[in-house]
């Protein structure tokens, strides 16, 4: 009797197989070209990019922040916020006080112009994400992020700054 390799899939799961894996990888592109579009309108409409108006909308909820709370909100490393209050600085949308005796503490706070952006700024993209995410089941949300977890464990990106 000859015996049935059960490893060695059959065509047909080969060529669900295929199918999915390129669903995978257009969807991961419509990902991209969705923050590129929205990062190419915020630049083109209001000259800040979508980290910058993350950082904006940040102030706006909470208030004066120091940038290592800032980076808390929008989730990327304290030194990529020296960065983008620089930019936001030099457009006059943000300014750094130092209200503190050690004047080594940096507090950031909205101008009347970054006040003004953050509140007519279309939302972030995130945001669109975490809107549907919170319609999700919790096994939903978890199978999901559970899923991304390996695909970014794929491409050994766990050490890349988030911008």
């Amino acid at each position: 009797m000859p015996q049935i390799k059960k490893d060695v899939p059959n065509d047909s799961v080969k060529d669900l197989y295929a199918i999915r894996t390129k669903e995978v990888i257009y969807a991961i592109r419509r990902l991209m070209q969705a923050e590129e579009h929205y990062t190419k309108e915020l630049n083109k409409v209001y000259n800040v990019s979508s980290a910058q108006i993350n950082c904006l909308i940040a102030l706006l909820e909470n208030g004066p922040l120091s940038p290592s709370q800032i980076a808390k909100h929008i989730m990327v490393n304290s030194s990529t916020v020296t960065g983008i209050i620089d930019r936001l600085e030099n457009k006059s949308l943000v300014k750094r006080l130092r209200i503190a005796k050690d004047r080594r503490v940096v507090t950031v706070e909205l101008t009347n112009a970054g006040q003004n952006l953050a509140e007519n700024a279309p939302p972030p993209i995130q945001q669109k994400i975490i809107d549907g995410l919170n319609s999700l089941s919790p096994k939903e949300i978890n199978d999901t992020a559970l899923t991304l977890k390996r695909l970014t464990d794929m491409l050994d990106v766990q050490d890349l700054e988030v911008l």
